[in-house]
């Protein structure tokens, strides 16, 4: 800590934990959620076809996070949609990226430069629902450490974990897609930083919460950042899980982004025979010729 107070970063720190995080923030958050929804295969059609179900699956792609820790609380589901303003700028802004005229505002805000700055301001909305959800559960469970990570990995990793209900909503379903059962570099950073704060809201990890969240920012930021401009779906904890995996439960060693490719890639197909080309036509014609003069 006397690090932090050599080099001022203690105000910087408790500075940046009391910004608010609308409506900036949470405009980058609702943007790039929604762009990651009209990634998804077949995601167009369904806005054209059922503008009711594609704006559900809007709507739980931006607060699916909120709805999932209010039903583990044993609160109303529905709680969320009590906030108009944030209501109305989620809708706002699905409607603009599934229906503006010439898709003009899509092309802007999947330009990459743009995109790098919302997914960098998106993941402070992450921490800051990560720190909240582990205060929350702290509040109702004091010493239910398990509740807290619980909360505040569901806080962090938003939609990922319903990603199935929201396929169903699509017509879609793909049991193999569950993100408990591959877990993306988001959710997994959300399991690591709900410990995390969890360790510093029960006092075990000696360090502020305000510092704990500008340093967990920087790194969520920066990451996913890096990830973003190079296309990749990898994680910087496939080596670390990997020993670890191998060590506690016999796991092979090695993994990581190719595994995931390879497990996600199409079956082989079947080969078809070759078509004959025309020498080869050529060829059987002259055989045939060969015969009939004999």
């Amino acid at each position: 800590m006397d690090v932090l107070e050599v080099l001022n970063l203690g105000d910087v720190a408790q500075n940046f934990s009391k910004m608010g995080m609308f409506p900036v923030f949470d405009l980058a958050y609702y943007i790039v959620s929604i762009l990651y929804l009209k990634y998804e295969p077949g995601s167009v059609e369904v806005a054209r076809k059922s503008p009711v179900a594609s704006w559900l699956c809007a709507m739980l792609y931006c607060f699916g996070s909120y709805i999932l820790a209010d039903v583990l609380l044993g609160g109303c589901p529905l709680d969320y949609f009590q906030y108009n303003s944030h209501i109305l700028l989620a809708s706002a802004i699905w409607y603009l990226v599934f229906f503006c005229p010439l898709n003009l505002f899509y092309k802007c805000v999947a330009f990459l430069p743009v995109k790098l700055v919302l997914v960098a301001l998106k993941e402070v909305v992450r921490t800051r629902k990560i720190a909240a959800g582990v205060h929350h559960a702290h509040h109702a469970y004091h010493n239910g450490f398990l509740i807290m990570v619980i909360i505040g990995y569901v806080k962090g990793s938003g939609v990922a974990l319903i990603s199935n209900f929201e396929q169903l909503l699509r017509g879609v379903w793909r049991p193999e897609t569950n993100e408990i059962l591959n877990m993306s570099f988001p959710t997994k950073a959300s399991l690591y930083g709900a410990i995390l704060f969890t360790l510093q809201e029960t006092h075990l990890l000696p360090v502020s919460k305000t510092t704990l969240i500008c340093l967990f920012t920087a790194f969520m930021a920066t990451t996913k950042v890096i990830l973003t401009a190079r296309h990749s779906h990898g994680s910087p904890f496939v080596l670390i899980e990997s020993w670890v995996c191998h060590l506690l439960f016999g796991s092979p060693l090695g993994g990581g982004e190719e595994e995931h490719h390879a497990a996600s890639a199409p079956a082989p197909v079947a080969p078809v025979s070759p078509v004959k080309t025309k020498e080869e036509f050529g060829e059987g014609t002259r055989k045939r010729k060969s015969k009939k003069a004999e």
